[in-house]
């Protein structure tokens, strides 16, 4: 059983450094799970990671793997596209996912590949069945209609060809990546991106069918923000204060 509406989780966050691990799942991978399993915190979440924003390098899979070393409460798969797809049929293993977590990297690169293997229609219709999407970076900006990336070298550029799931543009790394708001708010300004929302590090827009429903962070003082294009061509930017995640939701 996936989410009961479609829900996009998306964030500039989510795996953490592990401790015996290289990485360990953060509250904002355990936030997406639990989205999966309303009302059933211990049952198996079925997850395919999409690491195609990377390049698919199989290190990162294994890593992956080893962060959920001892959950009984996650079946995992990598879904590598490179050399070739490692399942038999793309679609039908997503649709039968209650999460997909799409990591980061250059989502120009990961945009122009999952359209070669006709993945946009397959994620619309995950999407709509209540496989909870989410992801970081390269794999929130996706979901959007374009944000800001570093996929063409480092002076950041608009992307405008997301899957355009949610009719919005999206920031991603606000606090941690110079360029990042002003470019935005240029981006926005002109009209290349619609209103707008973005997140600090550690920061994740929770969004029940297109609405926001949340702003959720796993660290102190990381916000988000809403960035809309005023009548006169400029731009107004709100701050979101998150819920922790390690508090309950009012």
């Amino acid at each position: 059983m996936s989410a009961a509406e479609p829900t996009i989780l998306a964030t500039s966050g989510g795996f953490l450094p592990g401790g015996r691990t290289f990485l360990r799942p953060g509250p904002l991978i355990d936030h997406a799970l639990d989205l999966a399993r309303p009302g059933d915190p211990g049952r198996t979440v079925r997850v395919a990671a999409l690491n195609t924003a990377g390049g698919d390098q199989a290190v990162w899979a294994a890593r992956l793997h080893e962060s959920f070393y001892g959950r009984d409460d996650v079946r995992l798969t990598v879904v590598s596209l490179f050399p070739m797809p490692n399942v038999d049929d793309l679609a039908e293993h997503l649709l039968a996912q209650d999460v997909i977590w799409v990591g980061g990297g250059s989502v120009a690169n990961l945009l122009a590949v999952w359209d070669v293997h006709g993945l946009r229609p397959v994620l619309r219709e995950a999407w709509h069945r209540g496989v909870v999407l989410s992801g970081v970076s390269a794999g929130s900006l996706c979901w959007h209609v374009g944000g800001t990336t570093d996929s063409y070298g480092p002076r950041l550029r608009a992307v405008t060809n997301g899957l355009g799931l949610l009719p919005y543009g999206n920031g991603v790394h606000y606090d941690s990546e110079a360029e990042r708001r002003p470019l935005l708010h240029r981006l926005v300004a002109d009209g290349t991106l619609p209103l707008s929302y973005a997140t600090d590090d550690g920061v994740g827009l929770l969004y029940r069918g297109t609405d926001l429903a949340e702003v959720v962070s796993d660290r102190p003082e990381a916000l988000g923000y809403r960035v809309e294009r005023t009548a006169d061509g400029g731009v107004i930017e709100t701050v979101l204060r998150p819920r922790r995640l390690d508090r309950p939701a009012q």
